[in-house]
């Protein structure tokens, strides 16, 4: 069903012509029925921009024969095309490319090469939301755990707190490494990885018990969310789609993973209830198995996009810091981590600790989770329509107005569930706009490991929020002064957004070149 809806989304509107048949974006070379070959620049198909003069690059039979000029392969493409198992549908309209003697009308295509390969884009992206789903869901709304394990156990929150910002400082350090194997071998090995490193690391969790092991299980734990997690995903979506809708498809991959949220926050609570926390983990475990099956549906789509040579990644990592608009993005970034792994670890506990009822802690990320589907749909969809960083910065200071008007106020049961739905709206819609930025501002080519580093970012402010508020409250028994620092990281994130330089960049300039 989800793949169904998700084709029903992304459905080409092509209008067959009866024209010369164009091999799908991303392929830069293709075969035509034995006969003639339609050279094309692989990025100008792959990002789906305007075809300017020249970037057809030629038309021409596969072999040179005598008395065999351009318009005669034209004609056997048209024939036989019908008949070639490579190529299925193009779409022609509009004005026309002047090639030598021949004119080829050209405007617009969006095409896949073969019968099987649209479904088997729709069954990548509808896997790859599960994935998103099943991989950030239970990591996310781990915080639940916090009271019932430090209570029964006898620790200070320190330790979950410590142990969580060590799970999001190594996701964050997995992420770059995670882009580049992707980049370099395809993603699925990545996701593959994770998700055993992943239940491997939760299942240690919930079966020995001691601190120091407890606390270094964040190592295991964040470096395999940190390569089956929802970013790596979502990139990988981006690749397999055309410009026009890869701020939807990334807003999609973002609200399969808010789902995953949604659904696992009360899921905790009642297995948590129902057997005991030692069990739940150990549920949450077995979780990340499943994700291996659906696998070979991403790794049909998904194909390397960089070189071998590990000097291409070194340059594309100087050029992208060479510039201000990645550097913004990369500490702006950082504020959207410590909000969401402060809020994410501590929300639950707080809430307690007002006195109010541990079903209210729950479903405040449940709600969280089910608002950020719609956030992240609008926010994938205005970064179509508007200006990416005027609204990334419009968020942030939402999120700082948000929390000062919630720590202002009583706390009851109403502005809790009021405050979760309305920063549910705000929660992961900072990541389609950003990974869109650095996709328009650095090029596709290195995209993976570029985004990886930017959510090294994110995880460096996860770890802050996360480890720096249970310090706090050990210290003075109260979240207040966290809440504070939220709300001026806020402000500082709104005015590193709103000087950045949406052009392309040196990266996107080449690899359009």
């Amino acid at each position: 069903a989800l793949e169904a809806f998700v084709g029903g989304l992304l459905k080409p509107r092509c209008i067959d012509h009866g024209e010369v048949q164009v091999a799908e974006p991303g392929l830069a070379l293709a075969q035509v029925a034995g006969d003639a070959r339609l050279v094309i620049d692989q990025r100008e198909a792959f990002t789906d921009e305007p075809v300017e003069q020249g970037r057809l690059t030629d038309v021409r039979p596969a072999h040179d024969g005598e008395g065999e000029g351009h318009r005669g392969a034209i004609e056997r493409v048209k024939e036989r095309g019908k008949r070639a198992e490579r190529i299925k549908r193009a779409t022609f309209s509009g004005p026309a490319l002047d090639i030598g003697s021949v004119r080829v009308p050209f405007q617009e295509f969006s095409t896949m090469t073969t019968e099987t390969q649209p479904r088997g884009v729709t069954a990548a992206i509808a896997a790859g939301c599960i994935v998103a789903f099943v991989g950030f869901g239970f990591a996310a709304t781990f915080g639940i755990f916090l009271r019932p394990m430090s209570t029964e156990l006898g620790w200070e929150r320190e330790i979950f707190s410590l142990s969580m910002a060590i799970q999001a400082l190594c996701w964050g350090l997995t992420q770059p490494l995670a882009g580049m194997v992707a980049d370099r071998y395809g993603t699925a090995r990545v996701l593959g990885f994770g998700a055993i490193v992943s239940a491997l690391g939760f299942w240690l969790r919930g079966t020995v018990i001691d601190p120091d092991v407890f606390i270094w299980s964040g190592v295991i734990v964040g470096i395999g969310t940190g390569a089956v997690s929802f970013p790596v995903v979502i990139v990988a979506l981006g690749k397999i789609v055309s410009a026009s809708r890869r701020s939807f498809v990334l807003g999609l991959g973002t609200a399969a993973a808010s789902t995953g949220m949604f659904v696992a926050a009360p899921v905790t609570q009642q297995m948590i209830a129902a057997f005991g926390w030692q069990i739940a983990i150990q549920i949450i475990a077995a979780s990340f198995l499943m994700i291996l099956p659906v696998l070979f549906l991403i790794a049909r789509v998904s194909r390397p996009t960089a070189a071998s040579s590990g000097g291409g990644f070194s340059y594309a990592v100087r050029t992208a810091f060479g510039e201000r608009a990645y550097v913004l993005l990369f500490f702006g970034f950082f504020v959207c981590g410590f909000h969401v792994a402060f809020i994410q670890t501590h929300l639950p506990a707080y809430i307690e600790d007002q006195g109010l009822a541990a079903w209210i802690g729950g479903w405040s990320l449940a709600l969280i989770g089910l608002f950020n589907i719609a956030g992240s749909f609008l926010s994938g969809w205005s970064g179509q329509v508007l200006s990416k960083k005027k609204v990334l910065a419009f968020i942030y200071t939402a999120r700082a107005v948000v929390i000062t008007v919630f720590i202002l106020i009583p706390l009851t049961p109403v502005s809790v569930l009021v405050f979760s739905a309305i920063m549910g709206l705000l929660w992961l819609s900072t990541v389609p706009l950003t990974t869109g930025l650095i996709a328009q501002t650095q090029g596709l080519t290195f995209l993976s490991t570029l985004a990886g580093l930017i959510f090294m970012s994110h995880q460096t402010g996860s770890f802050v929020g996360a480890w720096m508020g249970g310090v706090i409250f050990d210290a003075y028994q109260d979240y207040t002064p966290m809440w504070w620092a939220a709300v001026a990281f806020g402000l500082l994130a709104t005015f590193l957004h709103l000087p950045i330089d949406e052009r392309p960049g040196r990266l996107a300039r080449a690899a359009a070149a």
